[in-house]
């Protein structure tokens, strides 16, 4: 399902995001889709995660809430064994101007090439099949969680920080990301739970 030519780092990815065109002044939910690719599940966890994190983009309100949506209809599609995504063109034409979108970008750049030298191939059998279900289940209940998320501050950070995991462990074949992500995403929920409590 993962397209190995869309990039297996993440400075790989936020160079295809940079690509885009230039003179737009404004970026669509369809022009990131585009850029990662309809088939690569992997890359379009990681877009949303990032989103969600990046400073300026995420912070705008209903963004968690829309990438919700997204990871929410391309996980249901994976499960059913579609082999590319549809997304409605609501959604696709949802957008943020240029100017915000490159500002969060080149924020997450430094961090991008440290995380890029702690990746590499481990416990494989995670992103194999089985695995990219299983992650997608868990991209499921994320989904499901992050809209009420927005309304209990930094928890919707911790959901983004997890869809991102997940994104990298599919795209470089770490499976120790993977186990980092169910973690923080059960971190998360738990800590929630605990101050609603």
């Amino acid at each position: 399902m993962d397209d190995p030519r869309k990039g297996s780092t993440l400075m790989d990815l936020i160079a295809s995001l940079e690509r885009m065109e230039q003179d737009a002044q404004r970026v669509s939910v369809d022009d990131v889709v585009h850029a990662v690719g309809r088939r690569s599940f992997g890359p379009l966890l990681l877009v949303t995660g990032l989103i969600t994190l990046a400073p300026i983009i995420g912070d705008i309100p209903g963004m968690p809430t829309l990438m919700a949506l997204l990871v929410l209809m391309v996980s249901v599609q994976l499960l059913v064994g579609r082999e590319t995504f549809w997304l409605p063109g609501w959604m696709l034409k949802r957008s943020i101007s240029r100017n915000k979108f490159d500002k969060g970008i080149y924020h997450l750049k430094k961090p991008a090439r440290w995380i890029d030298g702690l990746l590499r191939v481990r416990l494989p059998w995670l992103t194999g099949y089985i695995g990219i279900r299983v992650t997608a289940v868990v991209c499921l209940m994320i989904a499901l969680a992050m809209p009420p998320m927005e309304f209990i501050p930094f928890s919707a950070n911790g959901a983004g920080l997890a869809l991102s995991l997940l994104g990298l462990g599919l795209v470089a074949r770490d499976g120790a990301a993977l186990v980092l992500g169910f973690t923080l995403f059960g971190l998360t929920c738990t800590l929630i739970l605990v101050g609603l409590l």
